[in-house]
């Protein structure tokens, strides 16, 4: 029996949510980190985060990239604007799929070490809400395994390296440095969880922050929500990954409260997956998108349900959708290499 048929066992129809889910649900921005690659805008020992627009593009980090366009001073336009799936989706058990990914993660083979100067490799499609439907965005980008250098296309269509010095105020991790973090985290789900749900390195939004004109405009992270944001973001370091410990945050995610997982979600390269998600706002839902069968990242869908405004300016309309998926990730021998 193959996987889906498996799960199709499971599979359970809900209603689209009616006015009383969605009143229940908390009102959020999705707090997420603004690095197409590492772990995205984080805090560092100075407070600074580095826009994402500065830093070498890597992998597709579906929850780091989502504060690029969820910026500060953003509202919503009324629940009247909601915008609802035309039809009704399906969900699959948590538990099961995820218990399912944990047991394919366990037979992935462990490979050797990369050496410091090997390249991650990183292809990634991008597509904006606000762009044309067929503006599509390929990028291609490379960053040495000891992060000292990142390489890319030029406007001539030639492979550059640029170095890449060390920033003692930059909490940005190498792959290299990612890998050391992997090994060090626990593989009992349990504990893993616990771990990732007070680890001051991925805090993002310590305090409650607020325009200058006093306005709200964030707030602290629960700890549900910052575990589910960092197991994400660790699951698409799969060049590193070893595969004890993915099956242990396949686990631990299962255990977050409040995490569901729809069928038949679409990527930006026309893909369909399982989304997870779990739901921080009436106003937009944001997947973790994996392959059906081999249970791998293929990258994020967003999916705006209300009008998005800044200030008075409307940027963003019910219905838009925004995908960066993630086409190829591996480690090479020098920049310009694909797998």
């Amino acid at each position: 029996m193959d996987d889906l048929t498996m799960l199709s066992e499971f599979r359970v129809e809900v209603p689209e949510p009616d006015a009383a889910r969605l009143a229940s649900t908390r009102a959020r921005l999705v707090a997420g980190t603004g690095h197409a690659g590492h772990a995205g805008r984080t805090v560092g020992a100075g407070g600074r985060r580095k826009p994402f627009w500065n830093r070498p593009v890597l992998l597709a980090g579906a929850f780091g990239v989502v504060a690029a366009l969820v910026l500060a001073f953003v509202r919503f336009g009324p629940t009247g604007d909601a915008t609802r799936p035309p039809v009704a989706e399906r969900y699959a058990s948590t538990a099961v799929v995820l218990e399912q990914a944990a047991l394919v993660a366990e037979t992935r083979s462990t490979g050797s070490a990369p050496r410091p100067n090997q390249w991650q490799y990183s292809k990634v499609l991008d597509r904006q809400p606000n762009g044309d439907p067929g503006d599509r965005d390929h990028r291609e980008s490379w960053i040495r395994y000891d992060g000292k250098q990142t390489a890319g296309y030029d406007e001539a269509g030639q492979v550059t390296v640029s170095d890449h010095p060390p920033d003692p105020g930059d909490d940005d991790l190498s792959p290299m440095r990612y890998a050391e973090k992997l090994r060090k985290l626990p593989t009992d789900p349990a504990k893993l969880l616990a771990h990732v749900r007070g680890d001051r390195h991925w805090v993002d939004y310590p305090v409650e922050e607020k325009s200058p004109k006093g306005e709200q405009v964030a707030r602290a992270e629960t700890p549900d929500e910052r575990a589910f944001r960092v197991l994400s973001l660790y699951l698409q370091q799969q060049a590193v990954m070893p595969p004890k410990l993915e099956a242990a945050m396949y686990r631990a995610l299962a255990q977050i409260p409040g995490v569901r997982v729809q069928l038949d979600v679409e990527d930006g390269a026309g893909r369909r997956g399982m989304g997870l998600f779990r739901e921080y706002s009436d106003a937009m839902r944001t997947y973790f998108i994996l392959d059906e069968k081999t249970y791998r990242y293929l990258g994020m869908r967003m999916v705006w349900f209300r009008d998005q405004y800044m200030g008075s300016e409307l940027v963003t309309r019910a219905g838009s959708v925004w995908t960066v998926t993630q086409l190829a990730s591996a480690i090479v021998d020098k920049p310009g290499q694909r797998p």
